[in-house]
């Protein structure tokens, strides 16, 4: 008897039963989500983030700071140019080996252009520096 009620039951209703396709939409548009919910998904990772930004904690300069830095960086491209006169003379980098205090600079002309090997002999860290041909 159960039985025969729960199918009238739903005999009854299955008529008015609708279905319908269930579709999947992400959200991050970095995976096909709607790219108007990329303001929102960043500022709520923002929110989170409980790390603080080492670089934006940098104080503003004062006038007397950049004046200082601006001349110090003057003055050692002064001292550099005048060290690279008295090296290379005014025709330039030539092939060789030269010696600036602790570092080492062998030039040599190479497939790619000027190739500069660069050595630190206290640290013994060592660079490349490769001017092409023009």
């Amino acid at each position: 008897m159960k039985f025969i009620s729960i199918l009238a039951v739903f005999l009854l209703i299955s008529p008015f039963i609708n279905a319908q396709a269930l579709v999947y939409k992400p959200v991050n548009p970095a995976f096909g989500g709607d790219t108007f919910n990329y303001q929102w998904l960043l500022s709520s990772a923002e929110a989170q983030n409980k790390q603080k930004d080492k670089t934006a904690e940098t104080k503003e300069q004062t006038d007397l700071e950049r004046f200082k830095a601006n001349l110090n960086s003057q003055l050692l491209s002064q001292i550099s140019s005048t060290l690279y006169k008295q090296q290379f003379g005014t025709d330039g980098i030539k092939e060789g080996s030269y010696t600036f205090g602790s570092y080492s600079v062998d030039v040599y002309p190479s497939a790619d252009g000027l190739t500069l090997n660069i050595l630190d002999t206290n640290t013994g860290e060592q660079t490349q520096v490769i001017i092409p041909n023009q």
